[in-house]
């Protein structure tokens, strides 16, 4: 007897990627609200040292953030296209295209890079604020 979540329903492909980008929608909220709040963090740590040395490292890490920000909302962007024509492929109950699977492929891709990148720079920025106390 197989157990399984959708009560013993096989999920196509298609309906697996859509899945997928559903729970990297909510994984991106997460780093966006992350990054908002290291940029938080990082506004009081500047407003409250007097250190001259410390501002370069502080606009390097600023700097960081912003891209960061940049890059999420592209890849959100991407996501949400690539739900749009998963979904379409649903309704019309149509497997998906080898060009969706690389896609999604793609998307996974960047989507462990950015957790790994994210969490090293969020690490690296601990640290340094470690270092400023």
């Amino acid at each position: 007897m197989q157990n399984s979540i959708y009560h013993n329903e096989t999920l196509s492909k298609t309906e697996q990627f859509l899945q997928e980008c559903a729970g990297w929608i909510r994984l991106l909220d997460f780093f966006k609200q992350e990054n908002s709040h290291l940029k938080t963090r990082l506004s009081l740590l500047v407003d409250h040292t007097s250190e001259t040395d410390f501002l370069p490292s502080a606009e390097q890490f600023q700097n960081q953030f912003i891209l960061k920000d940049e890059l999420i909302t592209e890849i959100i962007q991407d996501v949400k296209k690539q739900e749009i024509i998963l979904s379409d492929f649903v309704i019309k109950k149509l497997s998906a295209e080898e060009k969706l699977v690389k896609k999604q492929q793609k998307l996974r891709n960047e989507i462990e890079f950015l957790e790994k990148d994210f969490s090293a720079d969020k690490h690296q920025f601990n640290k340094f604020i470690s270092s400023m106390l």
